[in-house]
C-alpha cells in the first residue's frame, strides 16, 4: 500500500509544532516593561534569527512586526510547499489573504492620507518578500508600486491585473461621495471567501473539514457583524447588506436574532450558536467594549476546529491546522506588542489571549 501523500506534510507539522512558542512563554511577555524586553525575550526562540536579521535595518515595534511576520511567512511557506499537487491549489487560495491584507492595509493608508514610506514596513516578509506572496500573484515591487499611486481610484486600477481590481473598480463612485473605505475592504472579502469556497468545491477528496474551517471564519465575522449592527443600533436591512455569503450562520438565522431589543437579549439568542458568549457581557458592561465578545468567538473557533483539523492528520486538514496555529501565535504576540506600545495594561490583554488557553 502506497504512503498518503500528506505523511510528509505531517511530519513538518510536528516540527514546526517543537518550534512554536510555549504556553508558559506569554506571561514573562506580558510582564515586560518595554518592547526592547519583549524582543530579548524573543532571542532563544525561532524569532531570535529573524530579530537579528532585521535589527540592522528596524528598532523598536518595527523590529517586532518584521521579525514576528517573516518567521510567519516561512511556516505558512512550509505549508504551501509541503502541499501535494491535489490539495497545492486549496492552500494558494487559502493564502491570497495575506494578499487582501496588504491591499485593504494600502488602501486605507492612502484614504487616510498617510505617509506610504511607513506602511512598507507592515508589508515586508521573509527574505523581503510581501505576506502575499506564498499565496498570492504579487510581489514586493507590485506592492511598492501600489503604494507610489497618487490616489485610491489609482491603486484600485492597477489591481485589475492581479485580479483585485474587479470588485473595487464599480465602488469607486460611491467612495467619491461618501469618503467611506469600509464597502472596498468588504467587497474585498467579499470576493476572496467567494474564491476559496470556489477553489475548495472542486477539490476532490477530504474538502469537506476544510470547506467547514472556512465556514466557521466567515461566521465568526458576521457574529461580530451582527453584535456591532446591534450596539450601533442600525437597521436590520444595513446589518444584511454587509453579510458575508457561504457560511453556516445564514442571513435568515442571523435577521431572526436580530428582532432582540439590544446587544444584551441577543447575546443569550446567538449563544445556542456560539457557545460561551455570555462571557462578553461583563466587559461590555464595563466600557462598551465588544472586545470580549470577539476574543470568545475567536477562542471557541480556534479550539473547535483545531480539534477536528487535528482528527485527520493524513489530509489537507492537517495543513490547516499547522497554518490556523501559526496565525494564532502571530495575533497574539502582535497584541502584546501593540499594548505595550500604546500603554495597555496587562490585566487587560491578558483575556484577549488565545495560545494559552488551546
Amino acid at each position: 500500500m502506497s504512503s498518503s501523500p500528506y505523511a510528509a506534510a505531517l511530519g513538518r507539522f510536528k516540527a514546526v509544532a517543537t518550534h512554536l512558542l510555549p504556553k508558559e512563554s506569554y506571561g514573562p511577555l506580558l510582564a515586560a516593561k518595554d518592547l526592547a524586553e519583549i524582543a530579548k525575550l524573543l532571542e532563544p526562540t525561532a524569532y531570535g534569527s529573524e530579530l537579528a536579521g532585521a535589527s540592522a535595518q528596524y528598532q523598536g515595534v518595527e523590529l517586532l512586526e518584521v521579525a514576528v511576520n517573516r518567521l510567519f511567512v516561512r511556516r505558512n511557506r512550509m505549508a504551501l510547499d509541503a502541499a501535494p499537487f491535489a490539495g497545492k491549489a486549496v492552500v494558494a487560495a487559502y493564502l491570497r489573504r495575506w494578499d487582501v491584507q496588504n491591499i485593504g492595509l494600502i488602501l486605507s493608508s492612502k484614504a487616510q492620507n498617510r505617509l506610504m514610506t511607513a506602511v512598507e514596513t507592515f508589508l515586508i516578509s521573509s527574505r523581503d518578500i510581501p505576506a502575499g506572496l506564498i499565496g498570492g500573484a504579487m510581489t514586493l515591487d507590485d506592492f511598492r508600486q501600489l503604494l507610489a499611486q497618487p490616489t485610491l481610484e489609482a491603486i484600485s486600477a492597477a489591481l485589475v491585473r492581479f485580479g483585485y481590481g474587479a470588485p473595487l473598480l464599480p465602488l469607486l463612485d460611491g467612495y467619491q461621495r461618501s469618503h467611506d473605505i469600509f464597502p472596498l475592504l468588504q467587497a474585498l472579502d467579499r470576493d476572496y471567501y467567494a474564491r476559496l469556497l470556489e477553489a475548495i468545491r472542486h477539490f476532490q477528496g477530504d474538502e469537506w473539514v476544510v470547506r467547514q474551517f472556512v465556514q466557521s471564519e466567515i461566521d465568526l465575522k458576521n457574529a461580530l457583524l451582527v453584535l456591532k449592527g446591534k450596539d450601533a443600533a442600525l437597521p436590520l436591512d444595513e446589518v444584511l447588506a454587509r453579510y458575508l455569503d457561504g457560511g453556516q450562520f445564514t442571513r435568515n438565522q442571523a435577521a431572526d436574532a436580530y428582532t432582540a431589543r439590544g446587544l444584551p437579549e441577543i447575546v443569550p439568542v446567538l449563544e445556542a450558536r456560539f457557545p460561551h458568549l455570555s462571557e462578553g457581557l461583563a466587559r461590555y458592561d464595563e466600557s462598551r467594549s465588544l472586545v470580549g465578545f470577539e476574543t470568545v468567538l475567536a477562542r471557541e473557533r480556534a479550539l473547535r476546529e483545531l480539534k477536528r483539523l487535528r482528527t485527520y492528520p493524513l489530509s489537507l486538514a492537517i495543513l490547516f491546522a499547522s497554518m490556523l496555529v501559526a496565525e494564532l501565535e502571530r495575533t497574539d504576540l502582535r497584541r502584546i506588542v501593540y499594548a505595550k506600545v500604546y500603554g495597555i495594561p496587562s490585566a487587560s490583554v491578558e483575556p484577549t489571549l488565545i495560545v494559552p488557553r488551546l
